[in-house]
């Protein structure tokens, strides 16, 4: 798949930083991108359940406030918060761990709609050994499907594993783990700790070793 990875990766604005929730240690991920598209139609394609699978994974469940939704083979979870056409919270439940996902839209003067979307999870193991990228990348690379799928809605939506191990794949992965590595640093990580654990997100989210 051809796409121009520099201009996604400069799309993307990333920040991290350390906060308490419910009294104990959290980190907050938080990536915001823009898209030439109408607020109620980022909303619909972030929210419908015949859309959602064009760009990010098929999704089942009671799809109201306080419902439950499940992601096929990936998170489940609790509807918390949900403010048509501009707020949208759940918990996401994923091996055995819950976290946090608060995702808001706004739009601008310009007529630009903006996604901002906010991770927060305990402090953990993971946390060390990964950093930001750990959930960072994947929701990036989640940003970039719906991007090209609200630029084509009627394209196939890209194979996961073909488009990972691609020359543009690999090279948005790195660059991706490269700027939450950069976010890493800017909320406190060692340059040396965000190094190694930028490393071990690209080669997780790529297979290959670092």
């Amino acid at each position: 798949m051809k796409f121009d990875v520099d201009d996604h990766l400069r799309a993307a604005k990333r920040c991290a930083s350390s906060l308490e929730r419910d009294g104990n240690l959290a980190h907050a991920v938080t990536l915001v991108r823009s898209y030439s598209t109408t607020i109620e139609d980022l909303w619909d394609a972030v929210t419908n359940a015949e859309r959602l699978p064009r760009w990010f994974l098929p999704i089942s469940g009671d799809l109201e406030p306080g419902g439950r939704y499940e992601l096929e083979g990936n998170a489940s979870g609790v509807i918390t918060g949900c403010e048509p056409p501009t707020h949208l919270a759940i918990t996401w439940e994923f091996g055995g761990d819950v976290s946090w996902l608060d995702i808001r839209l706004s739009r601008d003067d310009a007529g630009v709609t903006h996604l901002a979307l906010t991770h927060t999870a305990l402090d953990s193991e993971h946390w060390a050994e990964y950093g930001p990228g750990a959930v960072g990348v994947g929701w990036e690379l989640a940003a970039l499907g719906l991007s090209l799928y609200l630029a084509q809605p009627t394209a196939p939506k890209p194979d996961e594993a073909t488009f990972s191990a691609s020359r543009e794949g690999k090279s948005f992965i790195a660059g991706s783990s490269e700027g939450w590595g950069e976010a890493a640093v800017a909320s406190g990580m060692t340059p040396d700790a965000a190094r190694v654990a930028c490393d071990r997100t690209t080669a997780f989210y790529t297979g290959e070793s670092s």
